[in-house]
């Protein structure tokens, strides 16, 4: 009996394994996150097509050959271990304890309130304030970074900020997104790594990469000045990272039609990128009637963090494997401008190993001293 019960645990908690797998697992190559294939030899990649798989092969069929040995040697070491139990099992004469009463086969994620911090944007309302007419300054800023930031990316690998820049310098940057939208130079959103003609499929955004010197964006460039700043002081404070770069800004638009951006990772591959800074554009936005909700799904919990893309909200989060995330369909006109920043040690052995996307836009900033942009 003793023996059948501990049958019946190991198989729930194999298939319990499984399941976080398949929830826990990307592709390899693109990081999307749906419809994967699991790798015959090793079991332990996955990819969402063989062309993927093949365009992987090079780089992965060392760990493939590796894992395929140590399964080799984890089930020989499992026939011993059993073998072990059974002469256990006949010298205690099968006397052992109960085993303890074990949770459901499946444990379903829910949802959990990530804290709100508000902005130096909303600094006009405050006595007291020390607000500019856009609701930041340099010591503003540096408080925000290190009290708040900092603190909320250690323990949630994720941080909102709302009333970022205030209602005015928002509707500014809103301003000029809409006339660059209307021109036209907006363009599908690309994946990582993906060449084939699925990407609608996968992203319904459109985009255009703006480094803030064009014509009309001036106040986009005023943003990405505040993100700089931002990030300057929390640097040397998040993690082991030391970012030195960031990529131009990727203004966004989801046109309302349904479409949304399947589950996935930004930086799957290592590819520098460390932190994602993402500031919403959206009025008066009801995510029951528009959709649009961006949903994160912080690896090993068993939570996930709804964030609404509301106007003026500024959201960072690791860039890594450590969020996966989706944007849900959304039934309005959706903006929002994201930018991520470079860890120098990855991006430089990016580059060597030449894992670079594309669609990056890489540029170099220098954060260690205050942006020049007004």
């Amino acid at each position: 009996m003793d023996r059948q019960q501990h049958q019946h645990q190991q198989k729930q908690q194999q298939q319990k394994q499984s399941e976080l797998d398949r929830d826990t697992q990307n592709c390899e190559l693109c990081g999307k996150m749906e419809n994967l294939l699991k790798c015959g030899r090793c079991r332990n990649s996955f990819y969402c097509s063989k062309e993927h798989q093949k365009q992987h092969w090079k780089e992965h069929k060392l760990k493939c050959k590796e894992a395929d040995k140590a399964e080799q040697r984890q089930a020989e070491l499992e026939v011993r271990q059993a073998a072990e139990e059974r002469k256990q099992d006949a010298n205690n004469g099968h006397k052992k304890k109960p085993p303890e009463p074990q949770p459901g086969d499946k444990e379903e994620q829910t949802s959990t309130s990530l804290p709100t911090i508000i902005g130096a944007g909303a600094g006009e309302d405050r006595p007291n304030s020390t607000g500019t007419p856009n609701g930041q300054t340099s010591s503003s800023l540096k408080a925000l970074a290190l009290e708040c930031i900092v603190p909320c990316m250690e323990k949630h690998g994720m941080c909102v900020v709302d009333n970022f820049l205030g209602v005015d310098t928002g509707q500014g940057i809103l301003d000029n997104v809409k006339a660059l939208h209307d021109t036209g130079k907006f363009t599908d959103g690309q994946v990582v790594s993906q060449k084939s003609d699925s990407t609608k499929d996968i992203r319904g955004d459109k985009i255009t990469w703006i480094e803030g010197r064009e014509v009309g964006c001036e106040k986009i460039r005023f943003l990405m000045s505040r993100m700089d700043e931002l990030i300057r002081h929390c640097n040397g404070n998040l993690g082991d990272y030391k970012i030195n770069g960031r990529t131009k800004a990727m203004v966004a638009c989801y046109p309302g039609n349904g479409t949304g951006y399947v589950r996935h990772v930004d930086n799957p591959n290592g590819d520098g990128r460390c932190v994602t800074c993402i500031y919403y554009l959206n009025k008066d936005w009801d995510v029951k009637k528009h959709g649009g909700l961006l949903r994160i799904f912080p690896e090993g919990k068993s939570q996930f963090a709804d964030i609404e893309p509301r106007f003026d909200r500024l959201l960072l989060f690791w860039s890594d494997r450590r969020n996966p995330h989706e944007v849900q369909p959304a039934y309005a006109t959706r903006y929002a401008i994201t930018v991520w920043y470079f860890d120098a040690d990855e991006r430089a052995r990016a580059k060597v190993k030449y894992l670079t996307a594309a669609g990056e836009k890489g540029v170099k900033v220098e954060l260690g001293k205050s942006s020049d942009a007004s």
